[in-house]
């Protein structure tokens, strides 16, 4: 089984994160794999608008910490910055596409898997499904575009206390912040993302397209910036003992004994 399934159905384009067994933690071919499936939408007509999820319990975890890439614990090297870069590239596809995308959050999205679904166009998350930035837990800073996407969502008081604090957001308060813009009851919620999908896939295309494009350059005018930002810092970041320390602790299950170096 591919750890990124993509099909589709008349003018719908489905990619699932497909690694249940580790809560669709992200490995850098992963993040490429399902960067080309949106950049192909993008140039294909035929699609009219790209849904995004995950395969299981999760929407996804954030990146493989695991260092094995297959979920379990494993002494390979954790994420690098060939994994920011593929994570880049999957958030600018996701901005970049002219169609619509709709993340539809069907359980936990953390860490780079939140920066994904804050990168869709509309959200929409079954009432159980959180939100948190977990960078922090492993030594690290948000990425994937988080903290230009979360601040122009909900300020940066907010975005702050996500990113330092590590807290989850449950949806309903997702919803409250702006941070997202569906929340509803787990048993409704396959019919309202097939309602929103059929809406979508049946709009004016070219008008949502548009209408993306001056999000972009106005209240996402910085995302770019934030990138590279973002790939800055965290590369120092990998080689620092708080980082060291935080996959140690991720592995062991146990919470971290950070130094500050």
């Amino acid at each position: 089984m591919t750890d990124v399934l993509v099909e589709q159905t008349d003018a719908v384009l489905h990619i699932t994160f497909n690694r249940p067994a580790s809560l669709n933690a992200f490995t850098a071919d992963m993040l490429t794999r399902a960067a080309e499936a949106v950049e192909g939408a993008a140039r294909d007509s035929s699609v009219r608008v790209i849904v995004l999820t995950g395969a299981g319990r999760a929407f996804s975890a954030g990146a493989d910490l695991s260092g094995s890439g297959s979920g379990e614990a494993g002494d390979a090297a954790p994420p690098g910055t060939e994994t920011i870069d593929a994570a880049n590239r999957l958030t600018t596809a996701l901005r970049h596409a002219p169609k619509p995308v709709l993340a539809a959050v069907n359980g936990p999205a953390a860490g780079v898997g939140c920066s994904f679904a804050l990168a869709a166009d509309i959200v929409v998350a079954r009432e159980s499904a959180y939100f948190l930035l977990a960078f922090a837990n492993a030594g690290l800073m948000p990425d994937g575009g988080a903290t230009a996407l979360l601040a122009a969502a909900i300020g940066r008081a907010r975005a702050t206390r996500m990113a330092m604090l590590a807290e989850r957001i449950p949806a309903p308060q997702a919803v409250d912040w702006g941070l997202i813009a569906f929340a509803v009851p787990d048993e409704e919620f396959d019919a309202e993302v097939e309602r929103l999908t059929t809406q979508l896939a049946q709009g004016p295309t070219t008008a949502y397209a548009q209408t993306k494009r001056a999000f972009n350059a106005t209240v996402l005018d910085r995302l770019p910036q934030a990138l590279e930002a973002e790939r800055e810092g965290q590369g120092i970041l990998f080689h620092t003992n708080d980082f060291a320390e935080g996959v140690a602790a991720f592995r062991a299950k146990r919470k971290p004994k950070f130094s500050g170096t």
